[in-house]
């Protein structure tokens, strides 16, 4: 089964599309590594939320935000 992220925009809007990168990866490690290389840049991007898709169902959806 592949696994893909679904990005959505400030205030819950969503799902967005656009020139983010559309990645699909072969297990959940190697998509939560490759976001978390790459939060930043979907962040400065408009990406506010993020949510991990196993094929159609949905893992879990988190915000993008610095840990301070």
């Amino acid at each position: 089964m592949a696994w893909t992220w679904r990005y959505f925009g400030a205030g819950g809007s969503g799902p967005v599309d656009g020139d983010l990168p559309a990645e699909t990866f072969t297990s959940r490690g190697d998509a939560e590594s490759w976001l978390g290389e790459n939060w930043q840049e979907l962040a400065d991007g408009g990406v506010d939320r993020v949510a991990l898709l196993e094929g159609d169902k949905q893992v879990y959806e988190m915000a993008l935000e610095p840990v301070e």
